[in-house]
């Protein structure tokens, strides 16, 4: 009985590689055959994954592009040629791969699966330099996430007509949950696999959430902010950042300016040195509150601190006519579904018609494809509110030594892009 069993495992190794070998030769009929067939007994054959790498189909496709190092006569021994007279040969194999990817998307792929190098098809694709394929996986990634952003909005309909406050409280505290200024937003990736320890002790982490946020003690140091579990809430690296938007949303003196989530007050200093004739400020940890009042925020000139979410305090100032010039928005650990709900329901009770506002733009900055996905999703979300966004790059420095003691990095990317939105004309 034991022997029948290694011999069918046996065979369904065998099928897992017969199936990911078709992928990276681009053999599009085969490859529809194998996942009709379905001999690897997965619940879906495109995610299968090689044991040994944790390659899937699509890692496998996108792989298989990848340029040999010429040899000194001028020859490749192997894979994609690069030797001139191979130009028609590359774009051939690129355009099978282009094919592949595409069929393997359409089948229900996972775009954003993690091999054991922690790579997603698209993290390969960009380190391979195949731009044509990235653009392949950040497209699937923005389809997945509004298709998840509207079965979210479906279930919050439900929940209304069901009117039950204590399932809807539950469900606020499940749900994943974005981090502005650090966590990925809500992909679902799924943990790595490189060793069965790092899965475990990821799985024990506590979730970041905004409600255990605001009930954690704070860390207040002179360049950082950090919550119980040694989350990165704000840090001086965010600086230059900060002084740019600034600059960018408030250009002159003597305007309106609403901040939401003081954090390390860092915006509020340059939103004060443009001499506002108003500044609202609104914030939910009562910590970051009482540190406010400590440093005489409450006596700056136009200042007014508003204690608590803005979910609660932006319709009172909605109903009262409060307007702004300038209006920013840098939470900590809500979810992408709350952003959306300011740009679209508050925003426009409280901006100017010549107004500007923007945001911490945080969202998937620990993964580069992410932080492209979700560029496009905030794009789209904010066209349809009735805004233009208009982005700059601002070169990041290297950041190495900035995490010793916060839990995760939550930036990894190159450049952050300074979102700043206005009224469409």
């Amino acid at each position: 009985m034991a022997e029948d069993i290694r011999f069918e495992m046996i065979d369904v190794d065998l099928d897992v590689q017969e199936l990911l070998l078709t992928a990276s030769q681009h053999d599009l009929a085969k490859l529809r055959q194998l996942t009709r067939s379905n001999n690897v007994g997965a619940e879906n054959p495109v995610n299968i994954k090689d044991p040994e790498t944790g390659y899937t189909p699509l890692h496998a496709a996108i792989a298989a592009c990848e340029r040999d190092n010429d040899d000194e006569d001028g020859s490749a021994t192997n894979g994609v040629k690069s030797n001139e007279g191979t130009e028609q040969e590359e774009e051939n194999t690129l355009a099978a791969a282009r094919d592949t990817v595409k069929f393997l998307l359409q089948e229900g792929a996972i775009w954003n699966d993690l091999d054991n190098k922690n790579e997603t098809p698209g993290c390969l694709a960009r380190r391979l330099g195949l731009t044509e394929l990235y653009e392949l996986m950040v497209d699937a990634g923005v389809r997945a996430e509004m298709l998840l952003n509207y079965m979210e909005g479906y279930e919050e309909l439900e929940d209304d007509d069901e009117d039950d406050d204590e399932d809807e409280d539950e469900k606020e505290e499940g749900e994943e949950e974005t981090k502005e200024t650090s966590d990925e937003p809500s992909t679902q990736e799924p943990p790595t696999t490189e060793e069965d320890t790092t899965t475990a002790a990821a799985a024990a982490e506590p979730d970041v959430s905004n409600s255990r946020y605001l009930q954690s003690n704070l860390t207040f140091q002179n360049d950082r902010l950090l919550d119980d579990d040694q989350n990165g809430v704000m840090m001086a690296w965010e600086t230059d950042i900060m002084a740019k938007t600034a600059r960018k949303l408030l250009p002159q003196e003597g305007l309106r300016v609403l901040n939401i989530g003081h954090g390390m007050g860092i915006i509020d200093g340059f939103f004060q040195g443009q001499k506002p004739v108003a500044h609202h400020i609104v914030e939910a940890h009562a910590e970051v509150v009482a540190e406010m009042k400590s440093k005489g925020w409450h006596e700056k000139p136009g200042v007014v601190i508003h204690e608590g979410r803005w979910q609660d305090i932006l319709p009172t100032l909605v109903g009262e006519g409060v307007m702004f010039e300038a209006i920013y928005y840098d939470t900590f650990a809500e979810s992408y579904a709350a952003f959306r709900e300011f740009l679209s329901e508050q925003v426009i009770g409280l901006l100017e018609p010549s107004g500007l506002w923007g945001f911490f733009n945080g969202m998937g900055a620990d993964r580069q494809i992410s932080y492209d996905v979700y560029q496009k999703v905030v794009e789209m979300d904010v066209f349809e509110a009735g805004f233009d966004i208009e982005w700059e790059d601002i070169a990041v420095p290297k950041l190495d030594g900035e995490w010793s003691g916060v839990r995760r990095p939550y930036w990894v990317v190159d450049n952050y892009r300074l979102p700043v939105c206005k009224y469409m004309d």
